[in-house]
């Protein structure tokens, strides 16, 4: 259920990420071909127009923010002047890394699958109000004070967390200097964001995660830590909800997965395993395989509901062309034969119980049934073709069944990973 939410908006040249943090990466190529994996940088980069933005919402690390800008800079991308880190945006510490992983490790049998970058330890101390923001490293005499409140109470809570003075004195030098490099790139992000939009600017924010992995709307507690719907542009921006443009929902002509948590469409054995590999369903960040499975209709209606798309763009259809026919999951049923008439919060209806050990996954549905629709499949290779009416018969039902299923339309189409690899319906 791996759909990113990118709202287009009144900006311009500007690139902004509202949410979240170096959990996720987004995998661009530049007009050259050549790949890119953003973490933390807006991927907007690659544009020499642009200013990107790392907004209020986002959670920062900044050794990591650093290499990524000096990887962009060794690979010929110019970022001197080109990107903004808001000086309300959180700081992600080493330790909150750390943490995460204690944390999973309590979990045991019930996983949550995290990246262990520290998004979720992060957020809980900015929600519990002893968080460090951006604009504190203007104030580094009381800078230490901060940071000490949170080590304490990470070495309390964690009989493994390794804390003394001597962590903390060096962990204060090192943020010292990483002061002093990032002050010109501190700026207050909610004035330059509505400064363009009032000069009318066209702005693009990136959202990293997805709707179903959404904090409030996700399938709760296998999540993020953040708002990636539509809502967090918003809050994660400062951008108020009149100045938002058209919403486009980019959704996978499949469902991918990464991690634990239910998914009532997915695909095990060599049907998975060849959509994987068709696909490249890794992990931009963590190298995981994804889990795979049919186009899952009831969780993209209640998507598009949330986020009020005005249309969608349907990535990746090139990789359905090997199966010889292809399934959209249209609805829900309990064990009982009672139809769910929307996407349930009760993960006991949801969930696919892990029936062996840690090492070996195996996810049986337990509460749910599945409704699909079968449609034929194509067979051929699509990947060169640029016009909508020179795709397949049965390519364009596929599309057509979605649009009819959830109201909205697609006018978008990937066909692959090239930067021209689209169709424009």
């Amino acid at each position: 259920m791996d759909w990113r939410t990118v709202a287009l908006g009144l900006v311009s040249p500007a690139w902004a990420c509202s949410k979240g943090g170096a959990n996720a990466g987004h995998t661009i190529y530049n007009a050259e071909g050549k790949k890119f994996v953003f973490q933390l940088v807006p991927s907007g980069i690659l544009n020499e127009e642009t200013l990107c933005v790392i907004g209020n919402g986002v959670v920062v690390h900044l050794p990591g923010l650093f290499k990524e800008i000096e990887g962009l800079e060794s690979n010929g991308v110019s970022c001197n002047g080109r990107i903004l880190v808001s000086d309300r945006a959180h700081l992600l510490f080493d330790f909150h890394q750390v943490v995460d992983g204690l944390r999973e490790a309590e979990l045991v049998n019930s996983l949550i699958g995290t990246t262990k970058r520290g998004i979720g330890p992060c957020y809980s101390s900015k929600v519990i109000r002893n968080g460090i923001k951006v604009c504190d490293l203007r104030r580094m005499d009381t800078f230490g004070q901060k940071l000490d409140i949170l080590l304490r109470d990470a070495a309390s809570r964690f009989e493994g967390f390794e804390y003394t003075a001597d962590i903390l004195n060096k962990e204060v030098e090192r943020y010292k200097r990483f002061a002093e490099r990032l002050e010109p790139l501190i700026a207050d992000t909610v004035q330059v964001i509505n400064d363009s939009i009032l000069q009318k600017k066209k702005i693009l924010v990136e959202g990293s995660q997805a709707t179903m992995l959404d904090i409030d709307f996700g399938t709760y507690p296998f999540v993020t830590s953040s708002n990636p719907s539509a809502g967090g542009i918003c809050t994660g921006l400062g951008i108020a909800p009149k100045n938002l443009g058209d919403l486009i929902g980019v959704v996978k002509a499949y469902t991918t997965r990464i991690g634990c948590g239910p998914f009532p469409t997915e695909i095990l054995g060599k049907d998975g395993d060849l959509l994987r590999v068709a696909g490249m369903e890794f992990g931009a960040t963590s190298g995981h395989p994804r889990r795979c499975g049919w186009l899952d209709i009831v969780a993209l209606n209640y998507s598009c509901q949330i986020n009020g798309f005005s249309s969608l763009n349907l990535s990746k259809l090139d990789v359905l062309s090997e199966f010889p026919e292809i399934k959209l999951g249209i609805s829900y049923r309990q064990t009982d034969g009672k139809k769910l008439t929307s996407f349930p919060a009760d993960l006991c209806l949801l969930e696919q119980a892990q029936a062996s050990s840690l090492e070996h996954y195996s996810y049986l549905l337990s509460h749910l049934e599945v409704d699909y629709e079968v449609l034929p499949g194509w067979n051929t290779d699509i990947s060169s073709i640029r016009n909508y009416n020179d795709l397949p018969l049965a390519a364009r039902r596929y599309v057509e069944r979605i649009e009819q299923l959830v109201g909205v339309p697609i006018h978008f189409i990937g066909i692959g990973p090239g930067r021209d690899a689209i169709i424009c319906k």
